[in-house]
């Protein structure tokens, strides 16, 4: 556990010694103004929706400083409550809306080495190493340095690394969780202490998680993947915490890099197959994974999907930091959703029963998750739009390309996207049991709110209930939950979704259904409230077309079509009693322009014929699974 001295002043009282004579009285000391009583923390017992992200790089990440980052952990909660930081090229950074709740999750792989070896002064800084580092003028130096330190990084140096000092490391992780102390106000703005644990595979298959810890405890230093590059021990790690009365829960990202890794049918690279120990540790330590982020949407892939319209949104094919694809089975959450469902049937247990939120990872300790006002990830390498690969360069390169792609994938990362939380006020013990229930959703970028519940006392009537979201929590489960047969009744799902006042109306709700049928997975996407009057086609599913449209030119979006607000009550025509199912919501708006084409427009050039023009953004609700 990490020890922390009190500093416990002194009070030195001195004796009065008159020469023969007696001293007076010492006057009485005044006694200590009251502290007044915190106020009460309002709680509301339907909850509110909160907006956050606890996926937040500082100086303290390796990659992070390498790029130009000097932010510090407190730098990166004052941006999250809404002030202004300067990016690494030097431009200001704000948000238009402050969050709710933020995480700092650095690297635990050599924590605060970097800002150590850039100072020639230390031990570190005299490493050869380090000397590379900090020769590296351009980008593309940069990213050559970069390349050198990752066999230290990932362990692979043979024999003990002369250059980790986790004396280093434990000063960095100590400001770490003194910063996420100072900057909780409970009530107003929640901060959670947290880190990165990076696992991957040798050939980069991305297996990275974010731990998060309930509340102020912590470990001296966080398990890190020079512990174990398996994900397995982490969790090991976990439980061994929890036993200690340490509460924290880990959250995968990037399945969609993993190549197939992150939702496995076997134990961490054995050909043992998954049992019931193993999915009970899963659920146990990773209740939730992030599937929206800079690196790509994580719900599905168009070769997983064929029949989903809205499947190819924002896919970055590539394992993370490389151009080598990423094998999509196993790799997205409605495909892992369907192997668990399969797994319970088959076997009576599932791994795979897993909430959603979407996060940034932003590398600038600073989130950017608005199209029109998008700074990139990773600091210098890219900053500026020809950086992004978004704005032609002055001059051509030695290929011909009139592109510059200075970080690997930048073209494809994205504006992407806050984590959404049901909970009933804004401290760490509601967010966090949030967490834990599930009650939680994703978007791509816009502070869309999305409810979903499902129950047996779900009916059109529920609509008209004076108290609408009561009424929904006594007749049902919300997103999240289990919903057990009663009955071999049919039940009834309640959705509503609230636009982002600074993005674009909404367009349709969605409800995506899995299901398994003679030993094969299917899903199947229903639109269930369409914008603008339209009804939904009992014969295909699909709204109308709204007519929504984006003028390239200005990015202005049509003013008169889609909805502030969509709600309904919706019940599943292909439902059978007898098999299990789950259903989670998609919320899609109106498009609008894509940060790329917002970078052309502002530079006064011609939007990269290679890319997404516009964006059609979108929440994602956690399943309700349905169990018979």
């Amino acid at each position: 556990m990490n020890q922390r001295t009190p500093i416990v002043p002194l009070l030195l009282a001195a004796a009065l010694a008159g020469c023969g004579q007696e001293a007076p009285p010492a006057a009485a000391p005044a006694a200590p103004a009251a502290t007044p009583p915190a106020p009460p923390i309002e709680s509301n017992p339907n909850r509110n929706a909160y907006f956050g992200d606890l996926h937040i790089h500082t100086q303290y990440s390796f990659d992070a400083f390498l790029f130009g980052t000097r932010a510090t952990p407190d730098d990166a909660y004052a941006f999250a409550k809404g002030g202004a930081l300067k990016h690494a090229g030097g431009f200001e950074m704000q948000l238009r809306k402050p969050l709710d709740f933020a995480g700092v999750t650095d690297h635990a792989t050599y924590l605060g080495m970097l800002p150590v070896m850039y100072d020639e002064t230390t031990e570190a800084g005299a490493h050869p190493v380090s000397k590379t580092l900090r020769e590296a003028k351009t980008p593309s130096d940069l990213i050559a340095a970069f390349q050198g330190v990752l066999p230290r990084i990932g362990g692979q140096t043979e024999g003990p690394d002369d250059l980790l000092d986790l004396n280093v490391s434990r000063a960095a992780w100590a400001d770490i969780v003194a910063s996420a102390q100072r900057n909780n106000d409970p009530g107003n703005f929640t901060t959670f202490i947290a880190y990165e644990y990076t696992a991957s595979g040798a050939d980069f298959e991305n297996l990275h998680r974010n731990v998060v810890f309930r509340d102020g405890e912590a470990p001296d230093l966080p398990f890190s993947r020079l512990d174990s590059n398996n994900p397995e021990d982490l969790w090991d790690w976990l439980d061994g915490l929890r036993a200690q009365g340490t509460e924290a829960l880990a959250i995968p990202h990037n399945s969609n890099g993993s190549n197939g890794w992150m939702f496995q049918k076997t134990y961490h690279n054995s050909d043992q197959p998954l049992d019931a120990a193993y999915a009970a540790q899963r659920m146990r330590n990773e209740p939730v994974v992030e599937m929206a982020q800079v690196k790509g949407v994580s719900d599905t892939h168009p070769l997983l999907s064929p029949n989903d319209e809205w499947a190819d949104f924002e896919i970055v094919p590539y394992r993370v930091g490389t151009t080598i694809p990423s094998a999509p089975s196993g790799s997205y959450v409605r495909d892992a959703y369907l192997t668990g469902l399969d797994m319970e049937e088959t076997k009576g247990f599932n791994p795979y029963r897993f909430g959603l939120i979407g996060s940034s990872d932003s590398h600038n300790a600073a989130p950017s998750f608005e199209e029109d006002n998008y700074w990139g990830k990773l600091g210098l390498a890219d900053g500026t739009g020809q950086r992004r690969g978004a704005v032609p360069l002055d001059e051509a390169n030695e290929d011909g390309s009139l592109y510059a792609i200075q970080a690997v994938g930048a073209q494809l990362w994205g504006a992407s996207g806050p984590a959404g939380i049901w909970a009933e006020n804004n401290t760490r013990q509601a967010i966090y049991a949030a967490l834990r229930r599930k009650e939680v959703f994703a978007t791509s970028g816009p502070h869309i709110r999305v409810r979903f519940f499902g129950g047996y006392g779900i009916d059109e009537g529920l609509l008209a209930a004076e108290d609408l979201i009561t009424a929904a929590y006594a007749a049902g489960v919300p997103m999240g939950g289990d919903l057990l047969s009663e009955d071999q009744a049919a039940p009834g799902f309640f959705v509503w979704a609230l636009a982002d006042a600074d993005s674009a109306p909404l367009q349709r709700l969605q409800i995506i259904k899995g299901w398994i049928a003679d030993g094969e997975a299917q899903e199947q996407v229903f639109d269930i409230a369409c914008s603008d009057g339209g009804k939904v086609d009992p014969a295909t599913n699909r709204c109308p077309d709204n007519g929504a449209s984006v003028d390239l030119a200005s990015c202005a979006i049509s003013e008169d079509k889609g909805a502030a607000e969509l709600s309904t009550v919706w019940q599943d025509p292909t439902f059978k009693p007898e098999q299990r199912a789950f259903y989670y919501v998609r919320v899609l708006e109106n498009p609008k322009c894509r940060w790329s084409t917002w970078d052309a427009l502002r530079a006064d050039a011609p939007p990269n014929p290679d890319l997404a023009a516009t964006i059609q953004e979108r929440a994602w609700s956690s399943p309700i699974w349905y169990r018979p």
